[in-house]
């Protein structure tokens, strides 16, 4: 029986790992979408400044100036946009030179939370034919290994231990 639960849990943690080189993929795939739509808006936020003789510093801190809520907030959202595009562009690029093992650790070092959530919305499991989709299964399916060992040893040491127990009068 421990066999069969062992073979399991490795089929299912090999299943589950498999999939994080297709879901990485699919990221990067939204994470190029997400600069593009972010380099857009800022390029009208820019051109706009511009046209009233600001530098984008500028024009972000005279928002946060205001005495409007909404234009202080719009300060914020301008501000953040550009930090936000900085940290996507290095993290695209980091991807593109990485290997295919090294792009999952840049991926779980430092995903952008917004985005890991609408491709995980949006996920499409897939099968792992790639050499990254087999090694990723592979060591699921060790991982499950271990963890059934494990298992499968302290109930076997519990088992011993309330066996061993001198029954009371």
């Amino acid at each position: 029986m421990a066999r069969i639960l062992m073979l399991l849990a490795m089929l299912v943690t090999g299943t589950a790992s498999s999939q994080l080189p297709e879901f990485s993929q699919q990221y990067r795939q939204r994470l190029g979408g997400a600069i593009d739509a972010l380099e857009e808006v800022l390029a009208d936020f820019y051109r706009d400044a511009d046209a009233f003789g600001m530098t984008s510093a500028e024009a972000i801190a005279l928002q946060k100036a205001s005495d409007d809520p909404f234009i202080r907030a719009r300060g914020d959202s301008m501000l953040n946009a550009e930090i936000r595009l900085s940290r996507l562009k290095q993290q695209q690029a980091e991807l593109q030179t990485a290997g295919s093992i090294r792009r999952l650790v840049i991926f779980a070092q430092g995903f952008d939370p917004q985005l890991a959530q609408a491709t995980a919305d949006d996920y499409e499991p897939a099968v792992p034919v790639t050499g990254e989709g087999i090694a990723s299964a592979g060591a699921g399916a060790i991982a499950g290994l271990f963890i059934m060992w494990f298992l499968v040893g302290a109930a076997r040491i519990t088992k011993r231990r309330v066996l061993r127990r001198p029954s009371r009068p």
